[in-house]
């Protein structure tokens, strides 16, 4: 894990540079921004290993959820554990925590904060979202804790979401035209896209963790969605949302659309 955890800088580099037009849409949502944040809770051995790029250890995971499918929003989706900012935390990273803890079990002993991301404004929500990043140095039990948000909690082995196989593209046209097109990822029933996958692809890129896949294979959004036997929605505002923030969409029309 030292090329993450030593290289933090490059992180937040490689996240401001598939950031696109934040700064445009925060100020399209003006005052009306809550604050939220995620916890990227990466957990693996501290050494590096020889046999795959950037030295990921086989034992490295990344803490997910799949939300409840009778939530209003993002129903369904693969997210990392957080939620928006209750009075009286200490923001963000008192509140990735809460929420994680509240979301998963997760008990704070044994994680270290690594660094605050870059910010996403959501206009469709309203939330501008900081992603914390960790390393779980001692991983405990994690568990659905309300299954009135949670579906499932997952440990997704970063190698096996990272392989060939399982790195694809989605996309969503909206009354005939290209709405969105993104990173994806699909491991055991798991579709990972969105502003969840964008922020994966941009860690591995900054640790040096990707291998080569086909960035060419683009896949329907819907497609991918029935695939993976997923229960999440995705209407034509969430799309939007994910276009609009650019976390997934960087500019351009070449191989693979930076997040």
């Amino acid at each position: 894990m030292r090329r993450l955890t030593g290289n933090v800088e490059a992180v937040r580099e490689s996240v401001l540079g598939r950031g696109g037009d934040r700064h445009r849409w925060a100020s399209v949502m003006g005052g009306r921004k809550r604050d939220a944040a995620v916890l990227v809770l990466i957990a693996g051995s501290w050494g590096s290993a020889p046999d795959h790029p950037g030295g990921l250890p086989s034992d490295a995971d990344v803490l997910l959820i799949e939300r409840a499918s009778t939530l209003r929003q993002h129903s369904g989706q693969v997210a990392f554990p957080g939620g928006a900012m209750d009075p009286g935390d200490d923001y963000p990273i008192g509140t990735a925590m809460r929420e994680a803890t509240e979301e998963t079990g997760l008990l704070a002993e044994g994680v270290h904060v690594l660094a605050n991301l870059p910010s996403f404004p959501v206009p469709v929500s309203g939330f501008d979202v900081m992603p914390v990043l960790a390393h779980w140095r001692t991983p405990g039990e994690v568990r659905v804790m309300d299954t009135g948000e949670t579906a499932r909690v997952a440990r997704v082995n970063l190698r096996t979401l990272l392989a060939a196989e399982n790195r694809f593209q989605v996309q969503r046209n909206i009354l005939g035209a290209r709405a969105y097109r993104g990173p994806a990822f699909m491991v055991d029933g798991l579709l990972v896209w969105g502003f969840t996958g964008g922020l994966i692809a941009a860690i591995s890129e900054a640790a040096g963790w990707d291998v080569p896949w086909d960035a060419t294979d683009v896949r329907p959004l819907d497609d991918a969605i029935a695939a993976a036997g997923s229960a999440q929605t995705v209407g034509p505002a969430a799309v939007l949302s994910d276009a609009m923030h650019r976390l997934i969409e960087g500019g351009g029309h070449g191989e693979e659309e930076r997040p």
